[in-house]
């Protein structure tokens, strides 16, 4: 039994009449009686009652055509979901991030997403840049959000942002000056040279792990004519904000941190043009799969 014969079946079934039937499939009468036949006796039951007059459904054709309607429809949805899969709406999508992108691109770039594929179920992981390139090479993730610069061969990188650094203080420090009265909060004209830097201690990020951003920072300072005095070490930048509010040191962070709005935490600008730090989209060189072509089409679009 092929698919055809099924489709011969219902056209009879719905016009309950051969000649109609075989105009509605641009064919001649005779060939598709005898396939309604040969498909009778493939199935070893009539499906009609025959008179020179009429044609009707025997009780097993009735039944039999409920069924086959059914799996044509089930055809439909099976035609229509290889189609929506095969132009990445369908599917799934690995996404690794910084943490840092969680402050700044990631959640447009996810929204729009969202709204552009809301079938694709989105897996988001926060990892190291290092570990992102890593989960990349063994398909754990299919996109990442990282920090520059990379070294990895069949990886593809595309810069999506780039941002000054500010200093993080915590709100009652020295170098602050003088408070707003009743909001306490700085005014939008302040800002500090990296040179008032110099005496302070500071939080920093281990390099392996974003030697791109640290080494910007390391530059920052040489330029204002110190080496930071470098107290304690954390891996992820919401933990840095954290203990600067502890007031355990200072530190240049991404301008993106101003959206991680932490209480005790104050950002300002520096007087000096900054290194910029970047956050670049990666992913595996020729990969194919739609729901990544999708998401770097919407990116191209931005």
């Amino acid at each position: 039994m092929e698919l055809r014969h099924l489709r011969y079946f219902t056209a009879v079934a719905e016009e309950l009449h051969f000649g109609r039937a075989a105009a509605r499939l641009h064919m001649a009468q005779p060939p598709l009686s005898q396939q309604i036949k040969q498909l009778e006796e493939e199935l070893g039951f009539l499906l009609f009652h025959r008179t020179k007059r009429s044609v009707r459904l025997t009780a097993a054709g009735e039944r039999f055509l409920g069924e086959t309607q059914l799996i044509f429809q089930r055809l439909e949805q099976a035609i229509a979901t290889g189609q929506r899969t095969s132009r990445g709406e369908l599917g799934e999508l690995s996404i690794g991030f910084v943490g840092s992108a969680s402050y700044s691109v990631l959640p447009p770039i996810l929204q729009q997403f969202r709204q552009r594929c809301p079938q694709v179920e989105l897996t988001l992981r926060e990892l190291t840049t290092n570990v992102q390139l890593e989960a990349l090479r063994e398909n754990r993730i299919d996109i990442g959000f990282v920090r520059p610069p990379i070294q990895a061969e069949g990886v593809v990188q595309q810069p999506i942002l780039q941002e000054s650094l500010v200093v993080a203080l915590s709100e009652g420090h020295r170098l602050l000056g003088s408070w707003v009265e009743g909001d306490r909060k700085i005014a939008d004209s302040a800002s500090i040279r990296i040179a008032d830097l110099a005496a302070e201690d500071f939080i920093l990020f281990p390099r392996p792990l974003a030697p791109g951003l640290y080494d910007q920072v390391i530059a920052l300072c040489q330029q204002g004519g110190f080496s930071p005095r470098v107290v304690q070490q954390a891996v992820q930048m919401q933990t840095i904000v954290g203990l600067v509010a502890a007031e355990i040191g200072i530190a240049l962070v991404p301008e993106s941190l101003r959206n991680l709005q932490r209480a005790g935490v104050v950002y300002l600008p520096l007087q000096e043009v900054t290194p910029q730090a970047e956050i670049a989209l990666v992913w595996r060189e020729g990969d194919l799969s739609p729901t990544v072509q999708q998401f770097l089409e919407m990116i191209n679009q931005r």
